[in-house]
This record gives C-alpha cells, sequence and structure tokens, in this order.
C-alpha cells in the first residue's frame, strides 16, 4: 500500500527495521489484510527491532514484566500513558540501566474502516507534523525520575499508517472514533537521550544570541512549536539543567 512519496523517503534503521516488521506482520498477514493484524503492532514492531531474540523479550523481573531485558539492561516500548511506567521504573531502575524507547508519528495517514461492510477508504495523509518535543507532554509524568543516571531515552520518529474505524458520534462517523491500529511504516529519525546534557539538544541555537535571555513565547517560535508545548518543553529542561531562570519573570537562558 505504499504510495510514491513512500519509496522516496530515506529511512533509517532500514535492515533491523524491516527484519523487525516481517516478523511481526508477516508476509502472509500482509496479504489477508489490515484485519489480521494486533492492536499493538507499532509496539511488537519496536520490541523485536530491539532485540529480535524472543529468550529476552517479556521477562519477569520483581514482579513486573519487561518489554526486554538482554545484556545491555531493560528497554520499554512505551507508545503513550508514561503514567504507568512510574511503577516499574521505581523498580527497574534501581536492578539495571532502562531505556525506554517512545514511537511518536513524523507523518501519518488515516485510513477509515467501514465496521458494517469491513471496506477501507483510501487513505490521506494528516496534515499535522509531528517532532521530538511533542514527546514532552509525556515525559512530564517521570520527570522526578529523569535525572537519574540509569534512565535512558530514545524518541523515535515514524511514518505511521493509522486505521480507524468509521464508528463515531457525529455524522461523518469520524468524531469520537475508535483507533483500529496503527502500522509502522519506517523510522525517520532516533534522539537519543543518555545524560542531562544531552537535552541541550532541544534548546535552539538562535535563541542563545537573544538579549537577556528568552521566554516560552521566543522558545516556542524557535522551535516551531505551540507555547503550551514549549512550556513543557522548558518545564524539563529546567529540571534537569539544560537552561537556568535569568531571575527575570519567565525568562530562561542556557547554562
Amino acid at each position: 500500500m505504499a504510495s510514491k512519496s513512500d519509496e522516496t523517503v530515506s529511512y533509517i534503521k532500514n535492515e533491523e527495521f524491516t527484519a523487525a516488521k516481517n516478523k511481526v506482520v508477516g508476509v502472509i498477514r500482509e496479504k489477508s489484510g489490515i484485519g489480521t493484524l494486533g492492536e499493538k503492532t507499532v509496539h511488537a514492531i519496536l520490541k523485536n527491532m530491539y532485540e529480535p531474540d524472543d529468550n529476552y523479550q517479556e521477562v519477569a523481573i520483581e514482579g513486573y514484566v519487561a518489554d526486554i531485558c538482554n545484556n545491555d539492561g531493560i528497554i520499554e516500548i512505551q507508545t503513550a500513558n508514561f503514567n504507568k511506567l512510574r511503577q516499574k521504573l521505581a523498580v527497574f531502575l534501581n536492578l539495571y540501566p532502562v531505556t525506554v524507547v517512545y514511537p511518536i508519528p513524523y507523518t501519518k495517514w488515516l485510513s477509515w474502516i467501514d465496521p458494517q461492510t469491513g471496506e477501507t477508504g483510501k487513505r490521506r495523509k494528516a496534515p499535522k507534523k509531528w517532532n521530538a518535543y511533542y514527546a514532552f507532554y509525556e515525559l512530564y509524568k517521570i520527570k522526578d525520575f529523569l535525572k537519574n543516571p540509569n534512565l535512558k531515552l530514545r524518541i523515535v520518529l515514524m511514518d505511521i499508517e493509522e486505521y480507524r474505524l468509521l464508528n463515531g458520534w457525529n455524522e461523518t462517523r469520524k468524531r469520537g472514533s475508535t483507533r483500529y491500529d496503527r502500522i509502522p511504516l519506517g523510522i525517520r529519525e532516533e534522539t537519543v537521550i543518555e545524560q542531562p546534557e544531552d537535552y541541550l539538544q532541544f534548546v535552539p541555537y538562535e535563541l542563545d544570541s537573544l538579549e537577556g535571555g528568552f521566554d516560552s513565547a521566543a522558545f516556542a517560535k524557535a522551535a516551531h512549536i505551540d507555547v503550551k508545548t514549549a512550556r513543557q518543553v522548558l518545564n524539563i529542561l529546567y529540571y534537569v539543567g539544560a537552561v537556568r531562570r535569568t531571575g527575570k519573570k519567565r525568562q530562561f537562558v542556557y547554562l
């Protein structure tokens, strides 16, 4: 179901991603259509990309189950709801290095499924573009753990095909609809955070030239994000020590 725009995109981790996708989806299942796929396809593919050996997947540790536990430590694939990670992190970080992998759409194509007929309509490209800054909404939920030296983060930007059921409550049946599945097409970018200094990559360099510091509005403009997201980002950057306050109200500067 690839389009010309898909074929011209340069993806990273192509071999590892393709092998994981083939393992999870399978040639037969792909031919059978979207209805045979599981509810958490993105999660399954990333789990098999970061650790192809099933022996190191779904490992029981201190009453919890880690997605991956191998010689590098624990890897947790978290597609949303970072609140659910808090109890695991409180235990895992005392035992092993932990890497949290968070996939975010870079570009998303939407396809609508009629639940009555099973027919899938022509897919359309969503107008919104995502970037790594949108991870901070979830990172705020595990803020207390972000300075732990055992915690590492990987923000994975992916092209994704999303299938939704036409079962919403408005006349188009799209508002309030159910997400059926998401199928990753390839990885565009991977942002790695292994130490507090790595958060500096989120501070646009042009802000350093602003006399007297910068506020959330200036940050939002430089980062090409909305002000609400900029406030969340600055909250975390200040907490981990990537920026400091100037003494003026809501003004920040580089360390």
